[in-house]
């Protein structure tokens, strides 16, 4: 976890101790199940906060994961919107490197409700690539289900997707990009127009013209996801052969076939002939008799 996000943690657990909502820490860490010692640890500096702890402090005393993830807003939910904020979970290798989730389709109806149940992200499959880009930041993948993105994008394809941290939403959403858009209720690859300015909207345009362009409300967008790479199935049927320009007859033949080709040319000269010569002694006998 990152320092900062560690030293906001802390932080808000002083505010809750000034505002006398917790006796101390010891009682914060035993509310939580959290052992003191490791939560003096980091106060101290010594230790950072686990994800697991941060979605504790969020359920029990609404530390408001947007100060604690990217220092804005306030310290502390309010309650009318406990729910609203989608807590982002990641999966890490051995080295604490986080590793790509990826989405399949049978899982999809469950993502958009999982909210920040670690034990479903565990059951999800992940992996990692070797290009040093997809070690920084956070990357999902998800299937492709239908035709609705044709010929972008085909049933069966794969998408990378970097998170987009929804504090940017407005300035870094791109028009006519393509996204991987989370709602409280589905989940949706659509090219996207940025209406947050003029109606606090997002607009989800497919490929396909056979469908019409719609609009999502921007506080039922759970999580953005821009779309980097594509992965398909390679197909190994072969491309049909160029044919080649015709040449000249002559040019295309081996020698011992031009020279048969001429003998028989020459065979049916004389035959011509023979017929030619034929055919005239037969009339000339004709008009004699």
């Amino acid at each position: 976890m990152n320092h900062i996000v560690s030293q906001r943690f802390v932080k808000c657990l002083e505010k809750l101790k000034e505002e006398n909502k917790i006796p101390s820490s010891r009682q914060f860490a035993l509310t939580l199940e959290y052992q003191p010692q490791n939560l003096h640890e980091i106060q101290a500096g010594n230790r950072d906060v686990t994800i697991d702890l941060i979605r504790r402090a969020i359920e029990a005393y609404q530390f408001n994961p947007e100060y604690l993830f990217l220092g804005q807003g306030a310290m502390f939910m309010k309650p009318a919107k406990e729910n609203d904020f989608r807590l982002l979970t990641v999966v890490t290798d051995q080295y604490n490197d986080e590793r790509i989730v990826h989405v399949p389709i049978p899982a999809q109806a469950g993502y958009t409700s999982a909210m920040a149940d670690s034990e479903f992200y565990s059951d999800l499959p992940s992996y990692s690539l070797p290009e040093y880009k997809y070690k920084v930041g956070t990357y999902r993948s998800f299937d492709i289900a239908g035709d609705s993105m044709e010929p972008s994008l085909f049933e069966g394809d794969k998408v990378i997707c970097t998170f987009c941290e929804p504090g940017r939403w407005v300035n870094c959403i791109k028009d006519n990009c393509v996204y991987v858009v989370v709602t409280r209720s589905d989940i949706f690859v659509k090219r996207v127009k940025n209406k947050l300015v003029e109606t606090n909207q997002l607009e989800l345009v497919s490929d396909n013209s056979f469908y019409e362009p719609f609009f999502v409300d921007a506080e039922d967008v759970r999580e953005l996801w821009y779309v980097q790479t594509k992965m398909t199935s390679f197909s190994h049927t072969p491309l049909k052969p160029v044919p080649a320009r015709e040449e000249p007859l002559p040019s295309r033949l081996p020698n011992q076939e031009l020279e048969h080709l001429r003998h028989v040319i020459a065979e049916q000269s004389k035959l011509i002939k023979q017929l030619h010569g034929t055919i005239e002694k037969l009339v000339n006998t004709t008009l004699a008799g």
